[in-house]
């Protein structure tokens, strides 16, 4: 499995579908969510408990596959170009994916000290030392793609500094 914070399709996935056309890609994604769904439902309830490893080594319950999954479709599918925007991602998931995000940077050496200001919901999130921070504004799902390397942060407003920071790799 991989990151709950949506870790990238690795190169040799991503080149092995290159060369097929729409339909052929369009029936590998049906595919695949009904094989998804299948396991999902034949999974037994204790198993939800069961601590498995995240391709990166991170230890979590089975039950965050189905989040991560999800965190798959909504991130990659706004990368496809076909109008599907981070704008759209659902207000609960990019609520609960900045948490993530943000815990995981502020968990590493370095990270840019950032206060967070999501100006269409009200929440605020700190990374790193917040007296020196750089402060952030914008919509939450503005915020979250960019913390995700997802968006060149255009949209985003920033005090304290001439420039957004640059946000540590993700993955």
């Amino acid at each position: 499995m991989r990151s709950a914070v949506c870790a990238p399709p690795s190169q040799a996935t991503a080149e092995a579908g290159a060369g097929r056309d729409a339909d052929q890609l369009v029936t590998d994604l049906r595919d695949s969510a009904a094989q998804f769904a299948a396991e999902y439902r034949r999974m037994p309830l204790a198993a939800w408990k069961r601590t498995v490893r995240w391709t990166r080594g991170q230890e979590r319950p089975a039950a965050r596959a189905a989040d991560s999954r999800l965190c798959e479709v909504l991130v990659h599918h706004a990368e496809l170009g076909s109008g599907y925007t981070p704008e759209r991602w659902p207000a609960d998931f990019a609520q609960a994916m900045m948490g993530r995000v943000v815990a995981s940077f502020g968990a590493r050496e370095g990270a840019p000290a950032m206060r967070l200001h999501a100006t269409d919901t009200g929440a605020s999130y700190d990374v790193g030392a917040v007296g020196a921070a750089v402060v952030i504004h914008g919509p939450e799902r503005s915020l979250l793609a960019w913390l995700m390397g997802r968006s060149q942060g255009l949209e985003l407003a920033v005090q304290g500094c001439a420039v957004l920071p640059k946000p540590p790799f993700l993955y």
